[in-house]
């Protein structure tokens, strides 16, 4: 019996042989580099549709695995020799069969190639898109299959043609625009793989790219590719990964007449602002309000219209769930919809719904609602603007035809109710704005805290309005250059931070002081009311009056909103003394300084409470 030594022996010297006999019999074909490289050309010619041209003699591997490499390879449609190649590589590495080498024939497994260059040019469309072949097997094979989907052929799918591909794949390629005789590059560092057997079976690819700067991942498969990209319905799964979005779609699309798509979206960005800035959308100082986004549904649609139905958004981390509506047919994109979350910070979607324009000085930018139209339900348990709390938000977000619009129907604050609302109308003339407030049965002190305001609010319940319309783009401009009007009515309770009797002694010791000075305390009333109008960024008190058992304290006067300024005067008429009409008594003192600082400045010497020629007496 053999031993294991004369085993082993007798398998390596046949091995080795026939390495010999195969080497022999490929030598032939190797010896001819010229008809290597001619059979390489038209095999790329053929796949491609192109005319390939190779620069140099193939270099070729028989060791591990039979090999060929050919240098400088460009590809370029027929009939257009002194036009820029669409696609040039420097090297294309080919692993080639060598059952069929022994045959004299060419056959890939697989393609490499090594810093290849994509040449896009502008269409009739004005898009980009490389010069298309005029034929080829992958192209002839998308064709055929097009031609039998639109004669709704039943044996579409079995009639795929099984013709072998393999594996092709890019390293470090690049893609170019080119124009004008210059190619400018937009995508860089190209590295990736595209894995399909066969025509007829299921296919996936994998790249990365930098564009902008940023790294792009990207992952797509698809179970049927040739009825994919013939225009017809198949699966697909898509995967992006960047470090300004991720976004993924899982389902069924078709893209050629009557196109749709059914399927599983994600998308999500850490900062809209940054994807905007990178992506170099038009509406970037819009997405800077928003920090982070997610969203994700079921998107269902055509060219027309599309429904991201059971939609999860989440908005800097507040998660809210709905539907939404993107028509296309329309001028511009419009997206409508409802959504419901859990909490909102209103004040960062009211400066997304109003953008700014960049710049040193921030102007609201109206030409914004040119761009895009929007129709929003919006309801939230829990919503803040700045330090003020809401509950049971109702709201709506509308542009459309130059209109920008947000409105607060409903929300429950300071133990009462709120409206508000937001309106910028572009017209012929300039962008008017329009903003109305009204707080009704709100408690008057949790109000003014929130303003910032806590001297002299009254302590109770009340009503607040505010209207102001005016031209301007700029919150302050708008300020300053509306009109409107001021108005509030409180019923029981008290005016904080006033003690009336520091006050009335103060002013009969007669001088200057700081209503500081006569703050410790507050002051019962049984109501207040106020009145006022705005007029180019002057508030002008009309009315202001808080009735209190020991009389009426009253004021009137102007407050200039852009130096903040004082320049009132005021009184305290007795509760026994009668109304002389709408006209008020002299007053008994006058208020100026600042709103943080006002001061008092008594008329004479005179305790407050009285008037004039009452302390005359």
């Amino acid at each position: 019996m053999p031993s294991p030594l004369v085993r082993r022996s007798f398998w390596a010297i046949a091995i080795a042989a026939l390495a010999v006999a195969l080497a022999v019999a490929i030598l032939p074909f190797l010896a001819s580099t010229r008809i290597v490289r001619d059979r390489i050309a038209y095999e790329l010619g053929s796949w491609s549709g192109y005319r390939v041209s190779i620069g140099a003699a193939p270099e070729i591997e028989v060791w591990p695995s039979l090999r060929a490499s050919v240098n400088n390879v460009t590809m370029t449609p027929w009939g257009q020799a002194d036009h820029p190649p669409v696609i040039e590589a420097e090297r294309i590495d080919i692993k080639l069969s060598a059952l069929a080498a022994l045959r004299g024939d060419i056959v890939f497994s697989s393609a490499e190639l090594v810093r290849p260059t994509l040449r896009l040019e502008k269409d009739a469309d004005g898009g980009y898109r490389p010069l298309p072949p005029d034929g080829g097997r992958i192209a002839n094979a998308i064709r055929e299959t097009a031609q039998a989907l639109a004669d709704s052929s039943a044996e579409t799918e079995r009639g795929l043609p099984p013709r072998d591909l393999g594996v092709i794949s890019i390293r470090d390629g690049r893609v170019t625009t080119y124009v004008d005789g210059k190619d400018s590059e937009i995508l860089t560092g190209a590295t990736g793989r595209l894995d399909w057997p066969a025509l007829n079976k299921s296919a996936n690819a994998a790249l990365s790219v930098i564009w902008r700067g940023e790294t792009i991942n990207l992952e797509i498969s698809s179970a049927k590719p040739l009825l994919l990209l013939a225009g017809g319905e198949a699966p697909l799964s898509l995967n992006l990964a960047s470090a300004p979005a991720t976004a993924s779609f899982d389902g069924t699309i078709k893209t050629s007449q009557n196109a749709y798509l059914d399927g599983k979206l994600k998308f999500a960005t850490p900062s809209l602002k940054r994807l905007n800035d990178w992506s170099g959308a038009e509406m970037s100082t819009t997405a800077s309000a928003i920090r982070s986004l997610a969203i994700g549904g079921r998107l269902v649609g055509n060219t027309q219209r599309m429904k991201l139905e059971n939609a999860e958004i989440a908005l800097d981390k507040n998660p809210g769930r709905g539907a939404l509506d993107l028509i296309l047919g329309e001028r511009v994109p419009v997206i409508s919809g409802t959504l419901a979350f859990d909490a909102l910070d209103l004040r960062t979607l009211l400066a997304a719904f109003t953008p700014a324009t960049s710049g040193g000085s921030p102007e609201i930018d109206p030409d914004f609602s040119n761009r895009i139209g929007l129709d929003l339900r919006l309801s939230a348990g829990h919503a803040s603007v700045g330090s003020v709390a809401l509950a049971n938000v109702a709201a709506t977000a509308q542009i459309k035809n130059g209109l920008v619009a947000f409105d607060i129907s409903d929300a429950s604050a300071f133990g009462g109710n709120l409206q508000a609302s937001a309106r910028f109308d572009r017209r012929p003339e300039g962008t008017q704005a329009e903003i109305r407030f009204l707080a009704s049965d709100i408690e008057g002190g949790a109000f003014g805290a929130a303003a910032g305001m806590t001297r002299l609010v009254p302590i109770g319940r009340g009503t607040i309005s505010v209207i102001l319309k005016g031209p301007g783009r700029a919150w302050d401009s708008i300020v300053e250059n509306g009109e409107g009007s001021i108005s509030a009515s409180f019923g029981p309770g008290a005016l904080s931070e006033f003690d009336l009797a520091s006050f009335q002694k103060r002013s009969k010791e007669g001088g200057f002081f700081a209503l500081d000075e006569v703050s410790k305390g507050t002051l019962p009333i049984e109501g207040a009311e106020l009145k006022a109008s705005i007029f180019r960024g002057v508030i002008r008190i009309e009315k202001a009056e808080a009735r209190a058992p020991q009389g009426r304290l009253w004021l009137t006067g102007i407050v200039p909103f852009t130096s903040r300024g004082l320049a009132l005067s005021g009184g305290m008429v007795p509760p026994d003394q009668p109304a002389e009409g709408d006209v008020e008594p002299s007053p008994t003192f006058f208020v100026g300084g600042s709103w943080n600082a006002p001061f008092i400045s008594p008329v004479k010497s005179s305790p407050a409470g009285t008037s004039p020629n009452q302390g005359a007496d």
